[in-house]
């Protein structure tokens, strides 16, 4: 028998990760929403990993309640991940998996990029996902924050610059570039704040255009769209930074939709 993994959280993406795992020969133990994770491990001890797949609105209570006996099998795959969120909680090199696919309730998956995976247990989760076929690749540690905010300048810039454009991604670069490009630099002035690095711009910019690339039709305004926007506005308040285009856009969604107001 191969050691189990434990799953916190059952939806799209835990779902898609347990089919992996069992094809994989893996004993699979999923964390509901209202079990004590404390409870499970107790009876569970040394799994092969324990994977996070709440999404990150809840991604800090999860880790405030983890066991210790969990803290070294840790898996995290949650949208604007940085290396601050598991800091926080006194963690250390969690196996981390830059998710670049779209899963919906009811379809398939749809890669836009291979998935990245660092970590002590990257191995595993690509092993995982390749029995389920979604393309992915172990990366190296040192890469591993680079891919972080490639995703996080894509996911922000789409949804954020999308509140005003609607429509795909291609329409977003084709009809708007100015819009989009001034998002992605305001986001980016907030990545190094969060990061507190100096990041590679240009290389980060050809990043994103390379997911904008593999899924061209893929809808830039997710319903977290106007959550992310109003994440976005806290971390610039904290940090003293001016991003006027993402004020503008709140100031834009507040006009229309007082309910959004942020």
């Amino acid at each position: 028998m191969k050691k189990p993994v434990v799953i916190i959280g059952m939806g799209e993406m835990g779902d898609l990760f347990a089919r992996g795992f069992l094809k994989c020969g893996h004993p699979v133990y999923p964390v509901l929403r209202g079990t004590q994770p404390a409870n499970v491990a107790r009876a569970i001890p040394e799994p092969d990993l324990v994977l996070v797949a709440v999404g990150e609105t809840e991604l800090h209570r999860v880790l405030e309640s983890l066991p210790p006996a969990w803290h070294g099998r840790l898996g995290l795959l949650q949208n604007e991940l940085l290396p601050r969120d598991w800091q926080l909680h006194g963690l250390s090199d969690p196996t981390v998996i830059v998710v670049w696919f779209d899963k919906k309730k009811g379809r398939p998956f749809v890669p836009v990029l291979p998935t990245p995976v660092a970590g002590p247990r990257a191995g595993l989760v690509v092993q995982a996902l390749e029995a389920i076929e979604v393309p992915c690749h172990a990366i190296p540690d040192e890469e591993l924050l680079n891919e972080l905010v490639r995703k996080n300048l894509y996911i922000l810039t789409i949804n954020i610059a999308g509140l005003r454009s609607g429509g795909t991604v291609s329409e977003l670069w084709e009809r708007h570039r100015e819009l989009a490009e001034e998002t992605a630099r305001e986001i980016l002035d907030l990545q190094e704040w969060l990061t507190q690095t100096r990041l590679p711009r240009d290389r980060l910019m050809a990043g994103m255009l390379e997911g904008f690339a593999g899924d061209p039709n893929h809808i830039c305004m997710g319903r977290t769209a106007p959550v992310r926007l109003r994440r976005a506005l806290s971390w610039a308040k904290q940090a003293g930074i001016a991003t006027p285009i993402l004020q503008s856009i709140a100031d834009e969604l507040a006009a229309t939709n007082p309910k959004q107001a942020l």
